[in-house]
């Protein structure tokens, strides 16, 4: 058979499948839609869920998709074993109620000898036992009876509770021999390495019942999963899946780094190589698709995934930020499938590079804590590490439990997960209830929306509609015939022109009233295309049925829409500016404010910030049409519209194009002409999460109102310091120069006065034994005028021991210095401050004559003295 590279087969499988009738679906995100079952991808089949379920209408009732996935439940054998890995792709063909067991079997025999050209006679096919349909199948299409192998539920049935579930057939490769256990009876199901499952056929054909009983399906499903990278193992001949092309690529560029060969030996290095080589492709992959670092979630997956391939690069003696400089080996055997990480490769290398940075900071310490940890546990001759310590390398050095777990591994011992996961709990607690109830929703019962029909939305074309009450409910979410005055509800009408809060856009609000009736419409969700008006009744009642008119706030509305439309023109113009790889991660449109959220990697300069605006500005003053068109999904993308990354549209979506400059996806409300948005001024520009940055700002009569403000408040400032606005900047320039001298002048006085305590404090030193213990705690003083301190008193001394504090401003500084002599004996600074610096909830450490630390604590600066004392006494 010809050797096939992994980029090769995936488009045959694709081609093929196409030529089949099917729909070529792209790779979902990795990040799921609308399943909270799911942290990240992690099968073919899992993006598809609602076309199985008949929630959503697939694109055709055939597909083939060749979908990233990650799955990190077996990482500790990444590296160490030849087929496990994070990151993997996996090839599907699926049926929604289309064909079935004979077409899905026939077509996958077809690919595989007549495509791949795998020698028929080396594959096996396992079938659920009952299923005799399946194997009289595979007979039909040649295979020998001989080498189809009848299993039980637990290796050829797929269930997960209630719901679809079927037999399968899973399609093996004979690897020979040489690969087997030796046994007779040796066949696919066997524990040895011989027979290589690579194809699941899963036929979905019953719905199982709260029973347990199995009920067949009207319309019975395929879905089946090839991987990708196991069957590029099989084509390749190679018997690890980083030997084939595309990993090996990678794989050479992390032994480049390293300057150690790969397989000749070391075998630790071996593994630590592997582990970058997969934990690599995983991360390029989960930052294209907005996966950011954090110590939640999906963010904490692939912080973990991060921080643990920089440990293995230090263990294999590569210093400083490397995993960036690795993107380009992804990108350049991925690119062509993924186009997204081309396009993102500059924001995924900076992404990275941030987080490498952040890790480096804390890394020496943490290893240096660990180490101690390490060392105490075999001085007390225990093999689990408690599990606030633990959670203290998680909480201030930043180290993944999993991380200190592996490397407790390494000596032996565990970590107590039970104490830490208690540590953690409590940290989520009081975090809780740090922040604002939010409750007060819970009344609104989610599933009444599905009760009504669909709410027709006339927003888009007038303010002012003529709609029907059809339904109606209290605030305890119980069914109501009549709301009075002073009655607090939500109410259900056949037609509606307030726009539901969606897309970062808010409600409208307004007024719903009639002769008998008026109410104030204060806030309008929508679910499943209904609408629910939360309503106050100002004024008579209403019943079921009744006809009432809709007036919807115009001044909200049409304040509303100039920040929708100028947050379009703002992210095509930080598009200009820094480059494609910006994107939405957020925003909030409403009549006061625009606020957008979107991926970069650093905060902007005040020239981008200003060159943005610039851009916007003129675009505002082009007087561009703003024109909306609802369109074939496929016909949108060809226009060069943006969307959101990772969002599931439907087959029609509506497309808002500003003078064919800025287009995208967008159900919101917007301007008519640019024109109509004055201005735009942005206010602020900061942080909000890794890799994410917030840009807010105002519009139209928004920024006279700042400016005005902006005005008076440089005129308060100008009164205050006597200046006029055109000489200020030059007048507080004056009054920095001043302040900066006169701090000068107080650093210098303080530097004296701490020369001239150092005879002082050796005549006050306490005495023990042959040691004279110096103490002294300070306040905003400088670790430099500390250790300085310290050499005074030890100049010409022998036998002493200092110790200092300095509470600045709530932050604590812990200086301890031993004489060398001292040091000669065995004491010794580092470990003395490592002891102490518990007391002041903080950690650090130096070298034997001179150590320092930091805390966040200073009431336990006096603790931190007399724990010294006991230690010297010891």
């Amino acid at each position: 058979m010809e050797k096939l590279g992994l980029n090769d087969i995936r488009s045959m499988f694709r081609d093929f499948y196409v030529s089949k009738g099917h729909y070529p679906g792209k790779s979902a995100s990795l990040i799921p839609k609308n399943d909270k079952s799911l942290l990240i991808i992690n099968s073919g089949m899992a993006p598809l869920k609602p076309y199985f379920l008949g929630i959503e209408e697939p694109p055709k009732h055939r597909m083939t998709t060749c979908q990233k996935c990650i799955r990190t439940g077996d990482i500790e054998n990444v590296g160490i074993t030849a087929r496990h890995g994070t990151f993997f792709e996996m090839l599907g063909n699926f049926s929604f109620g289309d064909y079935f067991k004979k077409e899905s079997l026939t077509w996958g025999w077809e690919f595989i000898t007549e495509y791949l050209k795998l020698p028929p006679e080396k594959i096996w096919a396992t079938v659920y036992q009952d299923d005799d349909e399946a194997v009289e199948i595979w007979k039909s299409l040649g295979m020998p009876e001989n080498r189809i192998v009848r299993l039980g539920k637990e290796d050829n049935f797929w269930e997960i509770g209630l719901g679809p579930c079927g037999p399968c057939s899973e399609i093996y490769y004979d690897r020979g021999p040489e690969y087997g256990c030796g046994k007779p009876d040796c066949k696919p199901g066997c524990e040895c390495d011989r027979y290589l499952e690579f194809w699941n056929h899963v036929f979905s054909q019953f719905d199982r019942q709260e029973d347990g009983s199995y009920k067949p399906m009207a319309h019975p499903n395929i879905d089946t999963g090839m991987g990708l990278e196991r069957m590029a193992c099989i084509m390749q001949g190679v018997d690890s899946i980083f030997d084939i092309d595309t990993i090996r690529h990678i794989l050479n560029g992390v032994v480049d780094l390293c300057h150690i060969p790969y397989e000749q030996g070391n075998d630790k290095a071996d593994i630590s190589i592997r582990i970058i080589t997969d934990h690599i492709r995983s991360i390029v992959f989960m930052i294209a698709d907005g996966i950011k670092p954090s110590n939640e979630g999906r963010g904490y997956v692939l912080r973990r995934l991060t921080r643990r391939a920089i440990r293995h690069g230090r263990l294999l003696g590569i210093e400083g930020s490397f995993l960036s400089g690795l993107v380009d080996l992804v990108v350049e055997v991925s690119g062509d499938a993924y186009p997204e990480i081309v396009q993102k490769e500059t924001y995924i290398k900076k992404t990275i590079a941030a987080e490498e940075d952040k890790f480096e900071q804390t890394l020496d310490q943490g290893n240096g804590i660990i180490n101690g940890y390490i060392d105490e546990l075999k001085a007390a001759g225990s093999t689990v590490l408690d599990g606030d310590k633990a959670f203290k390398l998680y909480d201030t050095y930043g180290f993944p439990v999993e991380l200190t777990q592996e490397i407790l591994a390494d000596y032996g011992f565990t970590a107590d997960m039970e104490g830490f996961h208690k540590n953690m709990q409590r940290q989520k607690e009081m975090a809780r209830s740090g922040r604002k109830d939010i409750s007060g929703e819970a009344w609104k019962k989610d599933e009444i929306h599905r009760e009504l029909p669909k709410t027709e939305f006339t927003g888009y074309d007038e303010l002012v509609t003529k709609a029907e009450v059809i339904a109606m409910y209290d605030k305890d979410g119980e069914a109501a015939d009549e709301l009075r005055e002073g009655e607090e509800a939500v109410i259900y009408l056949d037609k509606t022109p307030f726009y539901a809060e969606s897309g970062g856009q808010v409600s409208d609000n307004g007024f719903i009233a009639n002769d008998a009736f008026e109410a104030d419409v204060v806030d309008v969700r929508k679910a499943d295309g209904v609408f629910a008006h939360t309503v106050k009744v100002t004024k008579g009642s209403v019943s079921n049925g009744d006809e009432v008119v809709c007036n919807v706030n115009i001044y909200k509305r049409n304040s509303t829409a100039r920040n929708h439309t100028a947050t379009h023109l703002l992210q095509k113009a930080l598009r200009e500016v820094l480059g494609e790889h910006v994107e939405q991660a957020g925003s909030k449109n409403d009549e006061n404010l625009l606020r957008f959220d979107f991926t970069h990697f650093e905060a902007m300069t005040q020239e981008e910030i200003d060159k943005v605006e610039a851009i916007v500005n003129q675009k505002i003053t082009e007087f561009l049409p703003v024109n909306t068109t609802v369109m074939d999904k496929e016909e949108a993308e060809k226009t060069g519209a943006m969307m959101l990354f990772g969002e599931k549209y439907g087959d029609k979506v509506r497309v808002v194009n500003a003078g064919d400059w800025s287009i995208e996806f967008c159900a919101g409300t917007h301007v008519k002409n640019t024109g109509e948005i004055g201005a735009l001024r942005i206010i602020s520009e900061s942080g909000v999460a890794a890799g994410v940055r917030r840009i807010e700002a105002v519009t139209g009569l928004g920024v006279l109102t700042r400016d005005k403000r902006c005005e008076n408040i440089i005129g308060d400032a100008g009164k205050l310091l006597k200046a006029n606005p055109e000489n200020l900047s030059q007048r507080i320039e004056q009054l920095q120069a001043e302040l900066k001298d006169i701090k000068a002048e107080l650093a210098e006085k303080k530097k004296a006065e701490i020369s001239q305590d150092a005879g002082k404090l050796l005549d006050e030193a306490e005495q023990i034994g042959d040691i004279k213990l110096v103490t002294k705690a300070f306040k905003d003083t400088e670790a430099d005028d500390l250790r300085s301190l310290t050499d005074k008193v030890k100049a010409g001394q022998t036998g002493v021991v200092t110790v200092f504090a300095s509470d600045n401003g709530g932050k604590v500084v812990l200086i301890v210095s031993v004489s060398d002599d001292l040091t000669a004996k065995g004491y010794n600074a580092g470990k003395l401050v490592k002891a102490i610096a518990s007391n002041v909830k903080g950690g650090g450490g130096g070298r034997a004559d001179m150590a320092q630390a930091g805390g966040k604590d200073p009431s336990g600066i006096p603790a931190a003295f007399q724990q010294v004392k006991e230690i010297l006494n010891a």
